[in-house]
Formats: structure tokens, sequence, C-alpha cells
């Protein structure tokens, strides 16, 4: 029998939610659950100095609005807590583990102070870093005690060998191999006794019994350092699955700069939360089919790591968009609303039908602030620029228009239905008699109740929500501009 699959999303709560660690936590979720596996939140908090309040209620709030429901986690706790790296440490379980491999001479105590640490800088690919010469490793222990019992500062540093390689597999990339003496010897607990997160998340990975690791391409680099650590304990390492790069429109890397690199600045811009979901599996992952809308449950049920790829996924906001606007277009029209009004309603203050009015836009619109642009001229007319009359494939001009609005004002102003209906049969019955085009008739009458060139309905819907006394206000406003211009 396979062992049953359990992932981890394991973030460190230093902000808002970037779209690279939400892809990692969709990916770890995706693979849980296509296997019927576990997944598991953990909460890394060992750098206290990047810690930021309220980062965990970010990270529990962007897990569920994305539906991304944790089996375990620091209120789930299962039996592999706690789920607090911080909480962990307080049970002295890293130092334990640390001390275990220094019994094994795969670790040591470092000993060494600032001034040292400084003196052995070097500067490699243009960064300066600290190469560790291994001094300490070569302290008798004698003296690693007596300097221990003073109470010196110490960090413990693992002790990889200067010559062979390591070699490890990871699931996208196949095996990866490198040379020993290019690894340094990392720290493994840090002077103010907390593990650095290279130590911590073997430690905790081996002991919750996680069997994939999901992380980017950026810690290809690390884990051969992490392999050695499993082979010096004699345990099993998980798979590994590193994802490549999300970039920009322009190749360079998501930065947090860029305005929709995190989760909740994508919904703040009017994106719902399943749309970005979708999205993103699809940013280095795809379907067999070219299918590109996927519920959550749908994703669970298509989603094979296996067609993750190697080249850098590129964030396009254009296609994100594209997918948002069916999103909306699928959306329950309850739903719809609720979430459609705040934007409406900054636009439109007069007593108008605005679900009416969010009908009309509800298949045009690809985020939420479009609504504004598209719907400000229910509430007052714009100005507008006289020339929209004149409309070469709709016949029209200046002279053309001004006939038809003097026209059909009597007409409006006798007609008491102001229903879509009614005021489309009444028109439609004055073009026929009249022996235009349709375009002849509509075009100057949409002009002139609207403003706008581009509008989310035809006159007659228009109408009916402005009401009568609005509608031929309007009309006769663009009467009056027709007529000074042909006056003139």
């Amino acid at each position: 029998m396979s062992k049953k699959i359990r992932t981890r999303f394991a973030p460190s709560p230093t902000g808002k939610m970037h779209v690279g660690n939400l892809r990692t936590a969709l990916y770890e979720f995706l693979i849980a659950k296509h296997e019927g596996g576990d997944f598991i939140l953990r909460i890394e908090d060992t750098d206290q100095e990047r810690f930021v309040e309220g980062a965990i209620d970010i990270i529990n709030r962007t897990l569920a609005k994305t539906g991304l429901t944790y089996d375990e986690g620091p209120d789930k706790d299962k039996g592999y807590g706690p789920y607090v790296q911080s909480e962990r440490m307080a049970s002295g379980i890293y130092l334990k583990y640390a001390k275990e491999l220094v019994e094994k001479g795969e670790a040591y105590y470092c000993l060494c102070d600032k001034e040292r640490l400084e003196s052995l800088k070097q500067e490699v690919a243009g960064k300066e870093i600290v190469v560790y010469d291994k001094h300490c490793l070569h302290l008798s222990k004698e003296e690693v005690e007596a300097n221990l019992a003073a109470g010196k500062p110490y960090v413990i540093r693992q002790n990889v060998p200067r010559e062979g390689t390591t070699t490890f597999v990871d699931e996208i990339y196949g095996e990866i191999t490198v040379e020993n003496s290019e690894l340094d010897d990392m720290i493994l607990i840090k002077s103010d006794g907390y593990p650095t997160y290279n130590f911590a998340n073997v430690i905790d990975d081996h002991l919750m019994e996680i069997t994939h690791v999901v992380r980017g391409n950026e810690y290809i680099s690390s884990t051969p350092k992490y392999q050695r650590l499993y082979d010096a304990f004699g345990w099993e390492s998980p798979k590994y699955i590193h994802l490549s790069l999300i970039t920009d429109e322009n190749h360079k890397k998501l930065s947090k700069r860029s305005g929709h690199a995190s989760f909740e600045d994508l919904l703040d811009q009017g994106f719902v939360a399943e749309a970005v979901v979708n999205y993103i599996a699809l940013l280095g992952w795809s379907p067999e089919d070219n299918q590109e809308i996927f519920s959550l449950d749908e994703l669970i049920k298509v989603f094979d790591y296996h067609h993750i790829s190697k080249s850098p996924a590129v964030f396009d906001i254009v296609k994100l968009k594209w997918m948002n606007g069916e999103y909306l277009k699928a959306m329950e029209n309850e739903k719809f609303y609720e979430m459609a009004m705040p934007y409406i309603k900054e636009v439109i203050t007069k007593p108008l039908d605005l679900k009416k009015i969010l009908d009309m836009v509800k298949t045009r619109i690809e985020i939420f602030p479009d609504i504004r642009e598209m719907v400000d001229f229910f509430e007052e007319l714009p100005e507008y620029d006289i020339a929209m009359y004149t409309h070469k494939k709709m016949k029209t001009n200046a002279e053309n228009s001004l006939e038809v609005l003097t026209e059909l004002l009597p007409i409006l102003e006798a007609q008491e239905d102001y229903s879509t209906e009614a005021l489309h049969d009444r028109v439609m019955e004055y073009i026929q008699e009249k022996g235009i085009k349709n375009g002849q008739g509509l075009w100057p009458l949409r002009t002139a109740v609207s403003g706008k060139q581009m509008t989310p309905a035809g006159a007659f819907e228009i109408m009916e929500v402005i009401g009568k006394e609005e509608s031929l206000k309007r009309i006769r406003k663009g009467i009056e501009m027709l007529l000074s211009l042909i006056h003139i």
C-alpha cells in the first residue's frame, strides 16, 4: 500500500500573500486532494525580525477566500502539532536534532565572533558573502565545552565535506548533482537559539510525514543541503517539486511593486477569488486538453504535477481580466449584484433601478471597477462632442439627426408607457413610417440620452431606467446643441 500523500503550505508571516506563494499553496493543495491526501498549514515564524503583525490573519483569510481548506493546522491539530514553528521550538526539538548531528560529526559548534566572520567575506557574482572556512570544526571537544560553559555565544553549522558530490531528484527537473565544494556549512541553529528556516523545515517535514514539498526553483541551490540532512539522519526525503519563476509581461521577476503581485491587491482591483485561483493554476501548469476555465473541484480532478513546466510563467494581466470577465458572466445574479453594488453606488446616487443597470453591464465588464465609467451617464448626462451625431456607418449627420430628434420629441412626450418594449414599438413605428434605416433613427436617440459612443444598452433600455422626464430633458438638450451648430 502506498503512503498517504501529505503536503504542507509553510508560509512565513511577513506581509501580503504574493502570487508566487499562493501558487505554491494551490499546487500543494491540488497534489494532496488529487490523491485523497492531506493538506497541512504550518506557520514558519522563526525569522522574528521579518515578522509582520496581522500577516497570519492575511494567510488565513487568503486560504479561506480561495477555498484552500487545510486538513491540519494551528487550529486543527491531528497529532502532528504544534503547527507554528516558534511553538515547536519552545519544546527544544530543533536543538535536540542539531545536537544529534553534532554527535554524528554532521554538524559542529561555531564560536566565531562577528569580526572574524567579517574577515571571511568574499565577493561572489557581485555579492558580498561569508564563505565559512570550517575553523571551529577543528576545536577539541574540551575547548567547545569550556566555551559553552562560559556562556560564549555560538551557532551550530552543518558539516559539508569539501570532496565528492551530493545528488537529489526533482520531479520536474530530474536528477541534479552538485559538487560539495559549492555548498557552504549553513547555520542550523542561530545564536538566539532559533533554528534557521533551512533546518527547521527539514525537521518539521520529516516529523509531519510530508511526502511532497513544493517550492520556487530559487530553492534548488539549497536542496542538496536539505538532502544531506535527510541522509545524515537516515530519513527518507520527500518528493521535491520546484516551480519556475513567475515574471511580468516584460519577463522581469514579478515584484511586490508591480501592483498585482499579491492576492489582496487583485481583490482590491475588482477581481474575484475564483478567477484568480483558476488563472494562477495555469501559471506553469497545463491540462492535457485546451480547457482554460476550471472550478476548484475540476482542478482537483485533473491536476497532475508531472505537467508542470520548467519554463518561466508570464503573469499576463490582460489574460486574467479576460478570465475574470468569464467568471462574472457565469456568476449568479444575486451574488453579482452584491459584489457589484459598492462600485455602482460610487457613481450613481439617484434612486434608479441599479439592478437593471447591473444586468446591462454584467456581460460587458472584465473587472468590477469597469462599471464606473460604463454607467456614470445614468447619473448625469456628460458633456459630449456634437460630432458624435455624425456616424458614417449609420448614415447620420447633424442635419438628419436634428430632424429625427425634433420629430421624435412630441411622440415621446405623448408616450406614457416608458418600458423598453413600448418605447421600442413606438420608435420603430416612426422609423418605418419615415422610411429610414434603423441606425438613422436609433443612433441620434442613443447619443442624446447617453452622451456616449459606447453604452451597455440601447436607447430604449436607457430611457426606461432614467425615466420619461430625464429622457425628454436630454433629447431637448441634443436638439439645442444641434440647432446651435446648424445655425452658426
